[in-house]
Formats: C-alpha cells, sequence, structure tokens
C-alpha cells in the first residue's frame, strides 16, 4: 500500500470493472496498440495502456484523431470494438480476490455500484462472465449515460445520485489515472489496484489514490478489516 490509508467505512463503493472487477485491459490493449498502428500511429501496447487505458471509446478515438490529423473511419471503430469485444468475452475472469471484497461488502450491507467507461451491453455481457453481476442488478453505470468520460467526474456524481448518496461519503475503486482523477474531482476517496504490471501505481498514487496491489487490502480501506 501507498499513502496513509483512511478505513472510515464509506456509504457507497463504486467500482470500475475493466481492471478492477473484470480481467480485460491486457488482451484490449494488445488488440488496439495493433489497430490505432494501422491507422499510421506507431503504437505498442505499453503506449496504448498509457495513452488510453481508461478512457472511453469516444475519448480515446479524439484522442487519435488529434494526433493523426484525420477521422477515425467508422468502419475501424466498428471493426476494432468488435474484435476487441470478441476477445475479452472469449477470456474474460474476474480480477483475483475481487469476488471476495465484493462479497464483503454485501455482507456489510453497503450500497455499491459500477461505474465504467464502457458500453452498457458490454458491461452486463463480461459481469456476467465473470459471475459478478448478481452482486449490481441494475446498478450499472456507463459514460454512456453521462456528457463526459472520465477524467471528468460526470460518471461517478451521476451513480452517487442515482444510488442516493452524497459523493464525499463514497469510495471509487479505479486502476486508472483518469478513473482517479474523475474520483477526486467527484470528491470520492479513491483506492487505486496496481495489480496488473502494466498498471503505474505511482501515477495512481500522484493523482490522488490509496494504492494497493493486492484485492486482499481493499476491505481495510473500506473500514471491513
Amino acid at each position: 500500500m501507498t499513502q496513509t490509508p483512511s478505513s472510515q467505512r464509506p456509504d457507497l463503493v463504486i467500482f470500475d470493472c475493466d481492471g478492477v472487477l473484470v480481467d480485460s485491459e491486457t488482451i484490449a490493449n494488445e488488440l488496439l496498440a495493433v489497430a490505432v498502428t494501422e491507422l499510421g500511429w506507431p503504437t505498442t501496447t505499453a503506449d496504448s495502456h498509457r495513452r488510453f487505458r481508461g478512457r472511453s471509446w469516444q475519448s480515446t478515438i479524439s484522442i487519435i484523431e488529434k494526433e493523426t490529423g484525420r477521422p477515425v473511419p467508422d468502419e475501424w471503430v466498428q471493426r476494432t470494438r468488435e474484435t476487441a469485444h470478441k476477445a475479452i468475452y472469449d477470456t474474460v475472469t474476474a480480477i483475483p480476490g475481487v469476488a471476495d471484497v465484493v462479497a464483503q461488502v454485501e455482507a456489510a450491507r453497503i450500497p455499491r455500484c459500477v461505474g465504467s467507461s464502457s458500453q452498457p451491453d458490454y458491461l452486463a455481457h463480461v459481469l456476467g462472465r465473470a459471475g459478478l453481476d448478481h452482486h449490481f442488478g441494475e446498478a450499472v453505470f456507463s459514460a454512456s449515460m453521462v456528457a463526459n468520460g472520465k477524467p471528468a467526474p460526470d460518471l461517478f456524481l451521476f451513480a452517487a445520485a442515482q444510488m442516493g448518496h452524497p459523493p464525499h461519503r463514497a469510495v471509487v475503486i479505479e486502476d486508472t489515472v483518469p478513473g482517479v482523477e474523475a474520483g477526486m474531482a467527484a470528491g470520492m476517496r479513491v483506492v487505486g489496484y496496481a495489480g496488473d504490471p502494466n498498471t503505474d501505481g505511482d501515477a495512481l498514487a500522484k493523482a490522488g489514490a490509496t494504492v494497493v496491489t493486492d484485492m486482499a487490502d481493499v476491505p481495510v480501506l473500506l473500514g471491513l478489516g
């Protein structure tokens, strides 16, 4: 862990999905790196993690268009999304230890939801495949539901409002810098998960998160240890 953790029990826990609940970031960024390179912007998997991880498709496309100086073809967007989603659907599993964390939050009767940059249909599929959907029910919120995706606070503020809890009493669990920045901008406490070797834990801490590398450390930070 990094930083001095708070163990105050929150009124709401908001889980990011990719990289926090489900193990999807590695394959997604491998495929995205290849696809972006095809557009004429040479991109490695490490570049993709650094530039695009945690961002919505709209934000990712905006970054690519700004760098290349030309519009991204609709066909490329559709093909890249379909290829990535198929690969993820075929391989996705829950992040090690996260099912226990969610179960402890549920057992403590702390309200919980998902706040993700991904689309609703994708979220429904991967949460189901990972066996986590029953913990959240309809409390799954997508960046497509708000005007601005992460790092803007819109999604987390929307999720807190929908769940009926003030932002300052919520904890966000995130694995990306845009996600941490969004949580901080929303006035929430943020736990940064850096269990993936491609995750820059120092960058998460610099953005304001209390960083863990093992999901088993999360319940203590939620006042459940």
